[in-house]
C-alpha cells in the first residue's frame, strides 16, 4: 500500500501531521494523525456541552494519549488505546461503535448476556448523533496537543470550557517525561505566570475571571497587575498592587510637564498616592482611582473621565456655576495634555509611587524625586504606628 503524509495547520491551534494509508488489494484504509509540535507545558481539557446536531460536526484532534468521556452513558476511551485521528464528535462516536460491534460476534456466541448488554450500549451510543437530549463531550490531554472545534473563534464559546492544568507525575511519566522539582511557589514561576482566579463583575455582578501578573518595574521595583474582563457587559478594569514592602521614608514626584511627549512616560500610582497640578487649582486624594500602572496622558484621562462622570457635579440638578467652573477645568486639562505647561505632582506616604525618568540611568532635567519622614498622622493612615514587628514575642508571652 501507500501512505501518504500531510503538514497542515489547524486554525486557532497548530500545526499536525495528518497519514493516510490505502491498500489496493484488499481497499482497507486508514487516516491518524501525528502532532507536529512538541509537548505543551501543560495538559489540557476540553469540555464541551453539545445540544445541537450542529456540534456533532465540530473538528476534533485526539491523540493517542488523550482520554475521551461521555459522563451521561459512564463512556471512556481511555489512553493509548487508539491511535490520533482528525475527526468530527460524530466521527468518535462513529469509531467507538465500530469497535464494540467488531466482536460482536464471537460474543453472541461465547456469551449472549454480554453480548446484549454491549447491544444496548451501543443502541444508546448511536442515539447521541440524533441529540434528543444534551450530554458532555470531554477531552483529556496531558500532552496539551489535542483540540476540540471553536466555531465562534476568535470570540468566546459559552458551550465549551478549555482547562490548562499541571501534569502529575504519574501522567508525565506516562509521557516518557521526567518532571524538574522545582518550588512550587518560587518567585521565578510567579514573574513568568499569568495567575487567574473567579470573581464577580464591579458593574454587572456576572460571573467573570481576574488575571494577576507580577511585573517588574525598571529602575524601580516588583508590582502587582490585577485585570478584569467581563464577557457578559465588557466591562474592563485594572488595578495595581505594589510587589513590596512600605518604604522607610515617603516620596514627592515633581515632573514639569514642557513637552507633549511627557505624555507617554510611564506612572505607577499606588492607592495611598495623591496628585496635584497646581496650575490648575487641582488634588486628588489617596483613596481616588486606585492603583494605576500606566501612562501620564492615561492618568489624564482617567482624572477627566472622574469628573464627568460624577452625577452630582454634571447632572440636571448641578448649580449652573459648579457645572460652568468644571467645564472649563476639563478644557484647561486638555490643554494641559497638549501645548500648555504644568507641574505634576505625585506625593506617595508609602514610597511605592514612580514616575519614568527617560533619561534613566542619568538624571532628568525636569523630574525631581523628593525623600522625606512621615508624619504622626501619615503613619497613622498606613496603619504603621500600631504596628510592631520586633519583640512582640516577649510581649505576648508575658501578657499569658
Amino acid at each position: 500500500g501507500v501512505t501518504r503524509l500531510l503538514l497542515t495547520r489547524i486554525p486557532f491551534f497548530k500545526e499536525i501531521i495528518v497519514s493516510s494509508f490505502a491498500c489496493d488489494s484488499c481497499s482497507w484504509s486508514n487516516t491518524e494523525i501525528q502532532s507536529a509540535g512538541r509537548i505543551q507545558e501543560q495538559g489540557v481539557r476540553y469540555t464541551l456541552a453539545v445540544t445541537s446536531r450542529q456540534d456533532m460536526n465540530r473538528e476534533v484532534v485526539k491523540t493517542d494519549c488523550a482520554t475521551a468521556r461521555i459522563p451521561e452513558l459512564d463512556f471512556e476511551i481511555p489512553a493509548f488505546t487508539q491511535k490520533g485521528v482528525l475527526t468530527t464528535i460524530e466521527g468518535i462516536i462513529d469509531r467507538a461503535v465500530a469497535g464494540l460491534e467488531q466482536d460482536q460476534p464471537i460474543r453472541r456466541a461465547t456469551d449472549k448476556e454480554v453480548a446484549n448488554k454491549i447491544e444496548e450500549f451501543i443502541g444508546k451510543l448511536k442515539q447521541l448523533k440524533e441529540v434528543h437530549s444534551s450530554f458532555t463531550f470531554i477531552i483529556d490531554d496531558p500532552s496539551g496537543n489535542s483540540f476540540v472545534e471553536n466555531p465562534h473563534a476568535p470570540q468566546k464559546d459559552d458551550a465549551l470550557v478549555v482547562t490548562h492544568y499541571r501534569r502529575t507525575p504519574q501522567q508525565a511519566a506516562m509521557l516518557g517525561l521526567e518532571l524538574e522539582e522545582k518550588p512550587a511557589d518560587s518567585a521565578e514561576d510567579l514573574r513568568n505566570e499569568v495567575l487567574q482566579f473567579n470573581t464577580n463583575c464591579p458593574e454587572c455582578n456576572a460571573p467573570a475571571n481576574t488575571n494577576m501578573k507580577l511585573v517588574q518595574i525598571p529602575h524601580f521595583k516588583e508590582v502587582i497587575i490585577m485585570a478584569t474582563n467581563c464577557d457578559s457587559c465588557g466591562h474592563r478594569t485594572n488595578e495595581v498592587k505594589s510587589g513590596g514592602a512600605i518604604e522607610p521614608q515617603g516620596t514627592r514626584i515633581t515632573l514639569r510637564i514642557t513637552d507633549p511627549s511627557d505624555m507617554t512616560r510611564d506612572i505607577l500610582k499606588s492607592e495611598t498616592c495623591s496628585v496635584e497640578i497646581p496650575e490648575l487649582e487641582f488634588e486628588l486624594g489617596m483613596g481616588a482611582l486606585g492603583g494605576k500602572f500606566t501612562t501620564l496622558e492615561g492618568l489624564l484621562k482617567d482624572i477627566r473621565d472622574l469628573v464627568e462622570r460624577n452625577p452630582f457635579t454634571l447632572g440636571d440638578s448641578s448649580a449652573p456655576s459648579k457645572t460652568e467652573k468644571l467645564q472649563e477645568f476639563i478644557g484647561k486639562l486638555q490643554e494641559v495634555k497638549g501645548k500648555a505647561k504644568a507641574h505634576f505632582i505625585m506625593d506617595d506616604p508609602a514610597g511605592n509611587s514612580y514616575l519614568q525618568n527617560v533619561y534613566a540611568p542619568e538624571e532628568d532635567p525636569e523630574l525631581k524625586v523628593e525623600r522625606y519622614e512621615r508624619t504622626f498622622e501619615q503613619n497613622e493612615d498606613l496603619g504603621l504606628n500600631d504596628m510592631k514587628t520586633e519583640g512582640y514575642e516577649l510581649e505576648g508571652a508575658s501578657a499569658r
